[in-house]
């Protein structure tokens, strides 16, 4: 029998489990995607992709000027008329094809993803890759059946779509807008984040793979400047971005006034609403979901939590006990909850608008944890004595960083939700249905979730209100942005 004056051992630790990185072959240099070739930037300029997690070089990737989007554009726009014309069956016989092939590629798109993002493993495997492929095989059914979407007995695609994705989902928003695009007739010009290539460069492998027609999908590699390119040239039909809110603006001002289709998803600051009923163990669970899942670099996160005051002390005490045992490290360990931020730059964010909020007089906690010594690393934070005139209440941090605010009654918990620039999440925890639907009424949040968070699925409509951005991602209503109606 164990003496009593010895520790009890922690029986049940977790070994390291890394994920093989040999399923995932990353050439030394890739060329742009143009019209079902790879070919060098007409410049000869060249970009580097780091892993957040090292600061390894994994690849370089060629720099997009104004002629190579030209090019990729041209390419779209010859191949429009034959992949237009195309019977909705046909097409859909593509979308089918690509969504087997991500399926049977999802180890090596999730180590990939994983390499180059950052984010856990089991988030790539278990999340991002199964929603990529959901989302092709869900839109290869609409193909043939746009006559019953709702738009018109037969609807007419726009032509070439100009697709500007960022880097905290980058190969699930790829799915997002090639998919819808596709299915409805369009071409497509896809701009990946500059942080985040590789994946949509391996997409365009999948692409020759499933052998779709040369010029329907071009992926264009570079910086905001290509972007910028893509968003100006005037044979575009439709922009579709998502980033952040302030490019987003600046798109928007650009494209006022031309007879350009555009959709922007763009920031959030989504309140996370706990009631006195709610149970608090599946809250606190909902909870880490919706603020630490990728990092916290998640439009849609949870990042205000509003708790009933009556069960304040109860619930953050329990979610101090659940932080505390997150595990933080390499992405590729199957059981890291926590990776990497995504850049230096993003980190710098993040540092900053922390340490304001210590500034400001709100109160920094964070478990104990030991961060890697190389790599982009910041510890789940949460910010407690919080008001609505602080700026961890407000901005969009973009990391795993957490704002605790309290209410007394419903109606004080829907002020305080709805008082924010943004409008594009929010949760509710209670048992009771009916306050659910009452308060989900009254909230300008493009989605809300009912005792969970971060819950997707592609036949689900996704978007925002105010500065979150318009239009919506998914679901039947996410064919419309890529139809003249």
């Amino acid at each position: 029998m164990a003496s009593k004056n010895v520790a009890p051992t922690n029986a049940f630790a977790y070994a390291p489990a890394p994920e093989s990185r040999s399923v995932v072959d990353i050439a030394p240099s890739y060329g742009l995607f143009i019209d079902g070739e790879f070919t060098d930037a007409a410049g000869g300029k060249v970009f580097k992709t780091v892993s957040p997690s090292t600061e390894e070089v994994l690849s370089e990737v060629a720099q997009a000027g104004a002629e190579d989007v030209d090019r990729a554009v041209r390419a779209a726009r010859k191949a429009f008329e034959k992949w237009s014309a195309l019977p909705g069956a046909e097409r859909a016989k593509y979308l089918f094809r690509i969504a087997r092939i991500i399926q049977e590629r999802s180890r090596e798109l999730a180590v990939l993803e994983t390499l180059d993002n950052g984010k856990p493993i089991k988030e790539t495997r278990d999340f991002d890759l199964p929603t990529v492929a959901a989302h092709f095989f869900y839109y290869a059914g609409w193909a043939d059946k746009l006559g019953h979407a709702g738009y018109g007995a037969d609807p007419r695609p726009l032509g070439v779509a100009g697709q500007i994705i960022p880097w905290n989902f980058p190969l699930m928003m790829l799915a997002w807008k090639i998919a819808p695009a596709l299915a409805t007739g369009n071409t497509v010009v896809l701009k990946p984040a500059e942080t985040t290539p590789l994946s949509a460069l391996f997409f365009a492998d999948i692409c020759r793979q499933a052998g779709l027609p040369k010029g329907v999908v071009n992926i264009i590699t570079g910086d905001g400047s290509t972007g910028a390119e893509l968003v100006a040239h005037p044979d575009v039909n439709k922009i579709a971005f998502t980033g952040s809110t302030g490019v987003g603006k600046a798109i928007a001002r650009q494209l006022a006034g031309t007879d350009k289709r555009i959709t922007l998803e763009l920031g959030g600051k989504g309140a996370n609403i706990v009631f006195d009923d709610a149970p608090v163990d599946q809250a606190v669970e909902g909870i880490v979901t919706g603020i630490f899942f990728n990092q916290g670099q998640v439009c849609c996160a949870g990042s205000r939590l509003l708790v009933q005051e009556s069960v304040h002390d109860e619930v953050l005490d329990a979610l101090k006990r659940r932080l505390s045992s997150l595990r933080i490290g390499d992405p590729l360990d199957k059981n890291t909850d926590l990776g990497a931020i995504n850049s230096a730059e993003q980190l710098s964010r993040i540092q900053a608008l922390a340490e304001t909020g210590e500034a400001e007089g709100a109160e920094r906690w964070s478990p104990a944890c030991e961060l890697p010594s190389a790599g982009y690393w910041f510890a789940p934070t949460l910010f407690t004595n919080v008001t609505q005139a602080h700026t961890v209440a407000r901005d969009e941090i973009f990391g795993p960083v957490l704002s605790v605010l309290t209410f007394r009654t419903p109606e004080e918990a829907v002020a305080k939700a709805n008082n924010s620039q943004y409008g594009l999440s929010a949760g509710i925890w209670t048992e009771k249905g009916s306050r659910i639907l009452a308060v989900a009424g009254k909230l300008r949040a493009g989605v809300v979730w009912a005792n969970t968070f971060n819950k997707f699925d592609p036949t689900s409509p996704f978007g925002g209100y105010k500065e979150s951005g318009h239009g919506r991602e998914g679901g039947r209503h996410g064919l419309e942005a890529y139809l003249d109606v």
